[in-house]
């Protein structure tokens, strides 16, 4: 039985009734340890869902009451404490794996996610409502404490019933044939009656912890090849400023789902309006992206470097290394390379792997309007700023850009307005009070972003086609190309890591030979198959600007 202070009391295992309340008891705690063990992303939100799968650890836990009362008399109370706090991280881990997997289509990382936590939670901070950081600051620690004593109340009752003997047999039973379940589904053998098994919690954690010391030895990065030998003499190019723009968050969800297509429309047609209107035309097509949802990174350094980057660990090494990049053969050819980082917070190394001769931060770029999310600047200013430092000064000299875009970043929110007057952006105040009060009224629905994240690319499109339009008189050769997908509650379930690519030129060398020779498209819609992978991409790039770029 259990006592008024939680203890479960000692004695010898007795045959005797089981009372009905009991039995509820009973069923309440085995329900509740299992259930808390199985549940499932409600997609596309934060939420959980419980399921009718079996949980291995509940079964194990099981037999480990049923032998501790067999062999000790039962576990004390100092055990079951120890037992209901390792309880509550293992629902952590579930709530974590299955919401990762579900939200951003890839499993969590201990290694790397973790030092990204404290980053990532102060830029959702400086977009949500104060009432709902209230919410979390409160809810999350009320949480756990309610994990806790929902789990301690449960293991409390079902060692108290392991000291009755039918209770304890039936226990033993029903942990063997739940483990039993397991095995034959293991084996791929049908699960009778529809029954499913969770994937053991204790496992996800066994191979995170095993991917954290195989991290932590070095072993973790893998062989990155020969460096490519990177080629072109950008003839077909005729001395064009090269814009390399990546923008955040656009995945080929942006013409594949019908949900986000067909607002689009409309702001796509704009843009082609733009392009055409400009003298200038387009080649696209799809690509494969070596990262999903985030870690943007991982795509810049597999376009620039043309290796194949897909995990940290391997960036890290390879940043470790001297190789050839696009941008140090656009300084051979005789251009100005800038980085254009308006999302970078501190200073950036990895510039100089790169080989850039200036690198524009987020404080190098001085901006001084109202703040919009977690990084103030947003993309039109940044767009703005490096053509009147770059490229307006250096008309003598033609100039490689490298744009990586941030007002397109998760949770979308607050868009900026787009600001017709180009001139006006660069001041300290460059938006009417109705615009920006439209802007800043803009609130995150956490069940569904879609809408935010279509508002935010309405805008970076309008971005791209006012350039286009304030640099009519320019030849520029624009690369947009995406970073990565949307996170999965806004890109859909199943989701590819297909991204656009599009190149806007005046210049038919350079988008024939995309067209004619790399399956290219001749309008912004990029088609439905991939031609490459984002580190393939250079090469063909590289050929299509100038001879000698093929592989």
């Amino acid at each position: 039985m259990v006592t008024n202070d939680g203890n479960v009391s000692a004695g010898k295992p007795v045959w005797g009734p089981v009372s009905p309340a009991r039995v509820a008891a009973l069923l309440a705690a085995l329900l509740l340890m299992n259930v808390s063990l199985t549940f499932a992303n409600i997609w596309p939100t934060l939420g959980i869902a419980p399921t009718a799968d079996i949980s291995p650890e509940t079964a194990a836990l099981l037999l480990g009451l049923v032998v501790a009362r067999r062999r000790w008399n039962g576990p004390s109370a100092v055990a079951l404490r120890w037992l209901a706090a390792s309880w509550v991280l293992l629902v952590i881990g579930r709530y974590t794996e299955v919401t990762v997997a579900s939200l951003y289509g890839r499993n969590v990382s201990l290694y790397w996610d973790m030092q990204h936590v404290s980053s990532v939670s102060a830029m959702f901070a400086a977009v949500t409502t104060p009432w709902l950081q209230a919410a979390i600051i409160v809810g999350v620690p009320l949480g756990l404490v309610s994990l806790y004593v929902g789990a301690r109340w449960s293991l409390g009752v079902l060692a108290a019933g392991t000291r009755q003997l039918r209770v304890q047999r039936v226990m033993g039973a029903l942990a063997a044939a739940m483990l039993l379940l397991g095995v034959v589904q293991t084996v791929g053998t049908r699960v009778p009656l529809g029954l499913g098994v969770a994937s053991p919690v204790t496992a996800a954690y066994a191979r995170e912890l095993g991917e954290l010391a195989y991290e932590l030895s070095g072993a973790g990065v893998r062989d990155l090849g020969a460096p490519p030998v990177l080629r072109s003499d950008l003839s077909r190019l005729g001395g064009a400023d090269v814009f390399v723009i990546f923008l955040e968050s656009y995945g080929a969800v942006a013409w594949q789902r019908p949900h986000l297509a067909e607002p689009l429309a409309p702001a796509m047609a704009r843009l082609d309006a733009d392009i055409v209107g400009t003298g200038r035309a387009v080649a696209s097509a799809l690509v494969e992206s070596t990262t999903f949802g985030g870690e943007s990174w991982l795509a810049h350094v597999s376009l620039l470097s043309g290796t194949e980057i897909r995990d940290p660990a391997s960036n890290v090494r390879l940043m470790a290394q001297e190789r050839d990049t696009m941008v140090k053969l656009f300084g051979r050819g005789g251009y100005r390379t800038v980085a254009i980082m308006p999302g970078m917070l501190v200073a950036w190394p990895e510039g100089a792997f790169y080989g850039f001769e200036q690198i524009y931060n987020r404080d190098g770029l001085g901006y001084l309007g109202p703040p919009f999310g977690w990084w103030d600047i947003n993309d039109q200013y940044a767009l703005a700023r490096a053509d009147a430092l770059e490229i307006e000064p250096h008309r003598e000299q033609p100039t490689f850009v490298f744009f990586t875009t941030i007002s397109t970043h998760a949770p979308f929110v607050p868009a900026p307005p787009y600001q017709a007057d180009w001139a006006r952006v660069l001041t300290a105040d460059p938006y009417d009070p109705e615009a920006l009060d439209r802007a800043w009224s803009a609130s995150p629905d956490w069940s569904d972003l879609a809408p935010s994240y279509l508002d935010a690319f309405d805008y970076a499109l309008r971005n791209i086609g006012g350039y286009l339009r304030l640099r009519a008189d320019r030849d520029l050769v624009l690369v947009l190309v995406g970073d990565h997908q949307p996170p999965s509650l806004v890109s859909g379930e199943g989701a590819s890591w297909d991204v656009p690519v599009h190149v806007v030129a005046s210049r038919p060398a350079v988008l024939n030979r995309l067209r004619d020779r790399h399956r290219f498209t001749d309008t912004l819609d990029p088609g439905g198959e991939s031609v490459a992978r984002m580190d393939t991409l250079l090469p063909i790039l590289l050929d299509a600007f100038g001879d000698g770029g093929a592989r």
